[in-house]
């Protein structure tokens, strides 16, 4: 950006700077500088070397300066510091190795010059030396002779996780001859294909298909661990070369007293961990790291250039000569086109360069054009090389924080936050998200499972059976009083996982018993009885016409430009199809899942505004009274601008604002009213309801849901959630209810740094010393009242400096109301509290929760109540603790798990959906359900539910049968093809459900592609199952090879042409007869019994028998 950098040459300081930097070793001190000067400051002085490191004191500024630059040089990197403190129980390890390798990587790679920015704490932890590193790194080519075994070996060496499948960064998988792997600086993990050992293939493929995406002749694989190495370890300082690089040091002073904080946390930890070890005879080993003044020592061998505002002295840097430049910050216009107009005239006229930076191309040229109507002279351009004259205002794209001046020069950078206040932000692309749910079929030996036919049994593993000399694989099930059932692999989708609401053992049916089937009918009457309500209530809401919105108004886009921020992709895709919904004439009911702070609100904000317009009334249903509060502040801020009502109705109103807010909303006063369940209340009534929008629905009970109920027969309904409860979650999937998800986090959300450990107050007390440290608040959760008065004492000795207070639902309302209102003006420091808090209050201050006993959570709860912190652009921690020595239950622990996989942002509603799982459904549709559910087990429930939702609806719903495909071909998958147990029970659900020749292809296509060559045993499962699925098609229920007799059996009810049975067996000529009977079937006699005789003409059989079926 030349119009940025060329008038600094005007400056003597500058000049002379340049003159100096090089010379020898030590920093040039430059004071007077502002914000985003220093940004085009280090840029313009940079230039000549190879590399420039800039180093900050916190991550923010550091994420700030970083994204300034990247505007400026795209080779530009930041490099994470590591957390000493916490380090061995950070579950987002590969995440930051991943930064910090990207950073390696180009610096390794890159052709021109590099930019580094980091934190002088990343300079503290021990690193591997750059040659060894070097070392490390693979390089594999096509064609290349590589031994398969030394491959493996070496990827374990260099830290990679053996997983069975790759799911993330960091982890790599063997299958046969083929090793896939996600190294962790590239966007797509990778799979090689050997032939002996040689590499034949290298591809990338898609980790939600696991299909490969394009072929590729090399790949270099870096280390996926910055552990790794011999003893001599090094800062990372020492990998750059004096020589060739510039340091830049952002407030010098800054950075030495962060430094030696960062320092003393770690040194203090050490020695009360050390205590601690001496008292309990535990050894831990506990990391080495660099010290600030060795740091400093490695600093003072480059050139640097030190950037403050006020001098100040930089003991023990090596100052050689100090500069002093004027500069000054530009005063926020806030919105004010009129000042910024009048302002441009001035400088214009006193001849100054005046340059207009903004974050969007499109917004950057209406801006010029806006600015011409003013009679001034302003141009956009995209020349990175225009410089600006004197009395010339130019407009380009980049970004800036805020903007500055140099009064000397006469040259003036005004940045787009400058003119219209909180800057819109720009998307970023989005990142690998956590892993992802497999399907409901994690099937293994010892899980409960339901048979359709048989009940409920105990899953056994999978077995290899010879029958009548043909192998095949076959599923055991043990049943009651000693029962087994083998059912063929392939039948997989007969059965299913069982999940219930709470995880008692349920009770085995007996094979071949008549109990099974009662309880079938019995749930069967009971979800016909549902499925009707349902479906009344739907066809209701279908055949009643809602009022139709009018398409947007000016108002309504001047209001929703006013959001300030940027929408994130799926925001946009709800808020669309929201007023798709309003604008046409079917009653609105659409769930929108989205993480807590993921722009849920926003989306209502907009729904809301439409409907008053059209002078319609809006409720909006909250589960707290603070929550109401919260968001009534949220409305009031966002339609300040504009005529509408807004009243609040719950506790904290007094007696006299409810009779008012009720009479108002009785005469149409008042456009929007946002409260507790008081809005339920019979004294409640509306001129002219147009909206009802939920909040949380899971928190209100069964008696609050029927009352809404009955409220939502002809209005339109916005049900916003984080966790869907799972009936809710499973109607939309039925589609029963429309569903928006919003799983893209709004930039400058972190996700948050999540660790898991036993309990041990002195991490307790280095969590909270730290989060107090940056000015921030911390919540306890401890969820009994019993006792909660202890341990709030507890923690207010390990902290005495501290105000800890606690809170919980069983105190008076007043005095609730009061702790949380003093923790929200940070009156208090750290808040104990019981689960209460996982409603939704939004404290941007306190970033730091430590959960004890989170074991006895559930996990929903544990999602929620984590996404109370990270509400800013702050990092935040949640600590989950759970008590020494302690066994946890099993499902505990699939929680705990769970949450650790999920600790990316945007993944609540893949966590309800593993809440599913956990719990069951709980009570799908009311208290007497679950007791059926429990019955017959989730799945299962769900099929006879949705099967009579359909024929209420009108669908035809046949009768199903089962086709059997019996001939003498063995037909599994082989244990040394595919060697894990979850992946082949998947394939095998997925071979069963093969329908069409293009299913079949992609199967071929996809098995090939990831397990290598394909043996003849998979290729007869995959010609039995499209054989079986275009027999069931033609009514066909059994092929079997009988002697030299092939018999196909018909379903009885069969719709088949019966006019056209003799025309198929003169066809035959003889050599099938038609036999009719308890089963009719059709024979055909065999001349020849090769198995490749048997496929042939069983595939022919069915292709005519086929062209019976009634048009």
């Amino acid at each position: 950006m030349h119009a940025l950098t060329a008038p600094l040459s005007e400056l003597a300081e500058i000049e002379e700077i340049c003159e100096e930097r090089g010379r020898e070793p030590g920093m040039l001190l430059l004071s007077g500088c502002v914000t985003s000067q220093k940004t085009h400051l280090m840029y313009a002085l940079g230039k000549g070397y190879g590399h420039t490191l800039i180093v900050l004191s916190s991550e923010d500024k550091a994420k700030k300066l970083y994204e300034e630059y990247r505007f400026l040089n795209e080779n530009t990197s930041y490099y994470p510091a590591k957390d000493l403190l916490f380090y061995q129980a950070d579950i987002h390890g590969k995440q930051l190795v991943k930064q910090r390798m990207e950073t390696l990587q180009m610096m390794m790679e890159a052709k021109s010059q590099v930019t580094v920015i980091t934190t002088i704490d990343g300079f503290m932890d021990e690193l591997p030396s750059e040659a060894e590193i070097k070392g490390d790194i693979l390089t594999i080519s096509n064609g290349e002779a590589l031994e398969f075994e030394s491959l493996k070996e070496k990827i374990i060496k260099l830290g990679y996780d053996r997983e069975a499948q790759v799911d993330g960064p960091g982890q790599f998988a063997v299958r046969g001859g083929i090793i896939d792997i996600y190294p962790l600086t590239e966007e797509l993990p990778i799979r090689i294909e050997f032939w002996g050992d040689e590499v034949d293939s290298i591809r990338t493929f898609d980790v939600d298909s696991q299909r490969s995406v394009e072929n590729l002749e090399q790949i270099v694989i870096y280390p996926a661990d910055d552990r790794l190495g011999s003893d001599r370890k090094v800062s990372f300082i020492n990998y750059f070369d004096p020589k060739d690089t510039l340091v830049f040091l952002d407030e010098p002073a800054r950075l030495l007293e962060k430094g030696r904080l960062a320092e003393n946390e770690v040194e203090k930890a050490r020695e009360n961990r050390a205590e601690e070890m001496e008292r309990t005879g535990e050894m831990e080993e506990a990391p080495e790291f660099f010290t600030t003044d060795e740091i400093i020592k490695f600093l003072n061998k480059f050139c640097m250039i030190g950037m403050c505002a006020l001098e100040m002295k930089c003991k023990p840097f090596f100052v050689k000569k100090r500069f002093g430049i004027q500069a000054k910050s530009v005063n926020p216009y806030n919105s004010s086109f009129e000042m910024l107009t009048q302002d441009l005239k001035r400088l214009k006229r006193n001849g100054y360069r005046a340059v207009l930076i903004s974050g969007s191309r499109t917004r950057a040229k209406r801006l010029a054009e806006d600015l011409r109507d003013y009679d001034l002279s302003s141009f956009y351009s995209e020349d990175q090389e225009r410089e600006v004259n004197p009395g010339e205002i130019m407009v380009c794209y980049g970004h800036i924080e805020v903007g500055y001046e140099y009064p000397m020069i006469k040259f003036i950078v005004i940045s787009e936050s400058d003119i219209f206040g909180k800057t819109k932000k720009k998307k970023k692309r989005k990142s690998y998200d956590g892993q992802k749910i497999s399907s409901f079929s994690d099937l293994k030996p010892g899980d409960y499972v339901v048979h359709e036919n048989h009940g409920l049994g105990i899953y056994r593993g999978i077995e290899k059976i010879e029958v009548d000399k043909v192998t095949k694989d076959y599923m055991k099930i043990s049943y009651a009083d000693g029962g087994n059932l083998y059912i063929l692999a392939t039948q997989l989708d007969q059965i299913q996982k069982y999940a219930s609401a709470d995880a008692k053992k349920p009770k085995l049916n007996k094979l071949g018993g008549q109990e099974w089937h009662r309880t079938k009918s019995k749930v069967k009457t009971a979800v016909w009885q549902i499925a009707k309500d349902l479906v009344e209530l739907y066809a209701v809401r279908q055949s009643k016409e809602g009022f139709v919105y009018e398409k947007d108004t000016v108002w309504q886009k001047e209001f929703e430009e006013m959001f300030p921020f940027e929408e994130t992709e799926d925001q946009q895709l709800a808020i669309e199809a929201t007023k798709r919904d309003m604008e046409s004439p079917k009653i609105m009911d659409r769930l929108i899942c989205g993480d807590v702070g993921f722009g849920k609100t926003e989306i209502a904000i907009r729904a809301a505004f439409k409907a008053v317009q059209e002078n319609k009334q809006v409720v909006y249903l909250v589960p707290t009274t603070i929550l109401a509060q919260q968001h009534y502040n949220t409305f009031k801020e966002r339609m300040k601008e504009f005529p509408v009502e807004i009243r609040l109705l719950c506790r904290f109103c007094t007696p006299k604002e409810v009779r008012e807010t009720i009479a108002d909303l009785k005469a149409g006063k008042v456009d929007i009213v946002i409260g507790t369940h008081r809005l339920l209340s019979k004294d409640v009534t509306f001129k002219q309801l147009g909206l009802l929008i939920i909040d949380e629905e899971q928190r209100f009970g069964v008696t609050h849901k029927e009352k809404i109920k009955q409220m939502k027969t002809n209005v339109d309904v916005l049900t916003l959630t984080a966790t869907p409860i799972p009936r809710t979650l499973h109607m939309s999937l039925i589609g029963i209810r429309d569903m928006s998800v919003l799983e893209e986090a709004p930039v400058d959300r972190r996700a948050i740094q999540t660790y898991i450990m036993e309990l041990d107050p002195e991490l307790v007390k280095e969590a909270i010393k730290r989060e107090l440290a940056r000015d921030g608040q911390v919540y306890y959760v401890y969820n009994r009242v019993n006792n909660i008065e202890m341990v709030t004492s507890e923690i207010a000795s390990l902290v005495p400096d501290a105000v800890v207070e606690y809170a919980h639902g069983q105190m008076h309302e007043r005095q609730l109301e009061d702790i949380m209102y003093r923790f929200i003006n940070h009156e208090i420091d750290v808040l104990v509290t019981t689960t209460i808090i996982e409603t939704g209050l939004d404290i941007p201050n306190a970033n730091t929760m430590i959960i004890h006993d989170a074991d006895t959570f559930g996990l929903s709860q544990l999602y929620q109540l984590r996404g109370r912190v990270g509400r800013s652009d702050r990092n935040a921690y949640a600590f989950l603790m759970y008590r020494r020595d302690k066994l946890i239950k099993e499902t505990a622990e699939k929680r705990l798990k769970a949450i650790r996989e999920f600790t990316d942002l945007g993944s609540g509603i893949k966590v309800s959906m593993k809440d599913l799982e956990i719990r069951g459904a709980g009570n799908i549709l009311g208290e007497d359900q679950s007791g059926h559910m429990e019955a017959v087990g989730y799945d299962l429930y769900c099929k006879m539910l949705n099967d009579a939702i359909r024929q209420e609806m009108g669908e035809k719903v046949e009768e199903r049968f089962e086709t059997t495909v019996q001939l003498p071909v063995d037909a599994y998958i082989p244990a040394e093809y595919v060697k894990n147990e979850f992946i082949k029970l998947d394939l095998y659900k997925r071979i069963s459900h093969i329908a069409s020749d293009d299913d079949y292809d992609d199967i071929i296509d996809e098995l090939n592609d990831r397990f290598g060559e394909m043996p003849t045993e998979v290729l007869n499962l995959l010609d039995v199952s499209l054989l079986k699925a275009k027999a069931n098609r033609a009514y066909i229920t059994s092929i079997m090879l009988a002697g030299a007799e092939l018999r196909f059996s018909m379903f009885k009810q069969a719709k088949i042409d019966t006019a056209k049975i003799d025309s198929l067996l003169d066809k035959y000529r003889g050599s099938m007869k038609f036999v009719i009977g308890n089963s009719p079937s059709f024979v055909l006699k065999m001349k020849t019994i090769t198995e490749k005789e048997i496929w042939k003409q069983a595939r022919a059989v069915v292709a005519d028998i086929a062209e019976l079926a009634e048009e």
